[in-house]
């Protein structure tokens, strides 16, 4: 007996969606770049003024030719665990299209095996959070092949911390009390005017 045709057509679908419907993971990549970043475990760095310093390449631990897919490399700023808590904006999700351990990029270049660098200054509206740096590799189709961070696999080493810029800006206070200043020194200068001119009028 003949399965029916709109069976057929359903679970061709099907299977079109199950193999194409869930995007790259995070946990089907290989850790085959190495990345390091310039601060140190601890340090704390400020927003708008501090600056970065990252360096990537290929992992030499893994076979030449891994990386013959790679085309593009993103380096981006990354949540640490701590910095992501209670907060749903900023979860880890192993699928990367819903990924959001990762939101800042601070750089995308043509992807070469050696001798890759770029500073980058931390933009002023960075909010206050414990972070590491990540970098992915892209093929062709602009889908992840690969990755590399300056932390470990639980991200627990090499975190760093970023202070955001809050309150007033100094410049701005040294303004106002000169500015508050020129008033009081203008109205008086005003009152004495119309008091000479009181006395000139008598």
């Amino acid at each position: 007996m003949e399965a029916p045709v709109g069976f057929l057509v359903v679970s061709l679908l099907l299977s079109c969606f199950a193999t194409t419907g869930y995007g790259v993971t995070f946990t089907s990549l290989q850790r085959t770049l190495e990345v390091t970043a310039s601060p140190k475990e601890g340090q704390v760095l400020k927003a708008g003024d501090a600056d970065i310093t990252v360096t990537w390449g290929f992992n030499r631990t893994f076979q030449a030719g891994t990386d013959s897919a790679y085309k593009t490399v993103k380096v981006k700023l990354c949540y640490a665990p701590i910095s992501q808590k209670d907060r749903s904006w900023r979860k880890t999700v192993d699928e990367m299209k819903k990924d959001k351990t990762c939101l800042v990029k601070i750089v995308a270049k043509p992807y070469t095996a050696s001798n890759n660098s770029f500073t980058w200054t931390v933009e002023r509206d960075i909010p206050t959070g414990t972070y590491f740096v990540r970098a992915y590799a892209f093929n062709a189709q602009d889908e992840e092949v690969g990755f590399g961070q300056t932390t470990n696999d639980k991200k627990e080493t090499n975190l760093f911390q970023i202070q955001a810029i809050t309150g007033r800006h100094a410049s701005l206070d040294i303004a106002s009390v000169c500015f508050s200043a020129f008033s009081i020194v203008a109205l008086a200068g005003f009152f004495y005017m119309e008091k000479s001119k009181g006395k000139a009028a008598q």
